[in-house]
């Protein structure tokens, strides 16, 4: 019930933590969350911060929000969010590491979903598709990110 991918990326943590931590960027780079914004009058992360994210999932119309509120918020290392449902309880976290190294940064993007009875079921019947389709989709994120970082706005 889980997953990651790691990309190189020939730029700074921090260049690269300030597009991810930036939730209002997440239409730019990822293939399924088309927006965000902030909730509660927040304008930056910080660990607590909730925001509304907008999907369109697997690409074929079913639309919907999310809750989100971020775990993890430290600069130029980790930016961490959990998918909030009913009575606050997580259903999936959302993790992006950052480590440097000589020429650039290894940026790693993961999920997991919560353990619970309900989710252990879900991947049991529908987690191979789902998994391939978050393993593509963290794939394209960390490609559009790479391309954007490495070679400027390109909007």
């Amino acid at each position: 019930m889980r997953d990651s991918v790691t990309v190189h990326m020939a730029a700074s943590p921090e260049q690269i933590w300030d597009l991810i931590s930036d939730v209002t960027n997440v239409g730019r780079f990822s293939p399924e969350t088309f927006g965000a914004e902030w909730l509660d009058g927040a304008t930056a992360p910080a660990v607590g911060v909730r925001f509304r994210g907008h999907v369109n999932r697997n690409g074929w119309g079913l639309k919907y929000a999310t809750v989100c509120r971020i775990i993890a918020c430290e600069p130029g290392r980790e930016f961490a969010f959990t998918v909030v449902g009913p009575g606050n309880t997580p259903i999936n976290t959302w993790r992006y590491e950052l480590v440097p190294t000589a020429d650039g940064t290894d940026v790693t993007e993961s999920f997991q979903l919560a353990n619970s009875l309900p989710l252990r079921v879900y991947w049991l019947l529908a987690g191979w598709a789902r998994g391939k389709t978050n393993r593509k989709g963290m794939q394209e994120t960390l490609r559009r990110i790479k391309e954007y970082a490495e070679n400027g706005a390109t909007d």
